[in-house]
């Protein structure tokens, strides 16, 4: 799959962030049709790889410092259309907080099961594998 839709808009990228048994959420200010509650995500720039996208866009957007673990996975967005993908992401440093005051309303640390009442139409089945592995104990 290329990194183009076949609109040619560029792919996103989505940083699934876990620390301390819950998982980083952003509220845009703008919601994408029923997307409100997401994770981090922003467009993949020209020869940018889809990891770094995320993680670049996850310093943008709540000032944290992650890096790449592993890609999880890539879909047409059901909601949106847009190529997605989603990258497991650790912190190395820093504090979450709204950084793009422009873009972003607020941030939080999601428990597992809070997960469907910020995200109530379910989570693509690799990003949701994952997080039942890296939050359940």
């Amino acid at each position: 799959m290329t990194q183009q839709n076949t609109d040619e808009r560029p792919g996103i990228a989505a940083a699934i962030v876990v620390n301390e048994r819950r998982v980083l959420m952003v509220r845009r200010r703008v919601s994408e049709g029923q997307l409100s509650w997401q994770f981090p995500a922003g467009e993949v720039e020209p020869g940018e790889a889809r990891e770094d996208a995320a993680v670049r866009e996850t310093q943008e957007e709540t000032g944290l410092d992650v890096a790449a673990i592993k890609l999880l996975g890539e879909r047409v967005h059901p909601k949106t259309g847009r190529l997605m993908s989603y990258t497991a992401c650790e912190v190395v440093g820093g504090t979450a907080y709204v950084a793009d005051a422009e873009e972003l309303a607020e941030l939080a640390w999601i428990a597992h099961g809070e997960i469907p009442q910020y995200v109530p139409y379910g989570l693509f089945e690799p990003v949701q594998d994952y997080l039942d592995a890296a939050l359940l104990p």
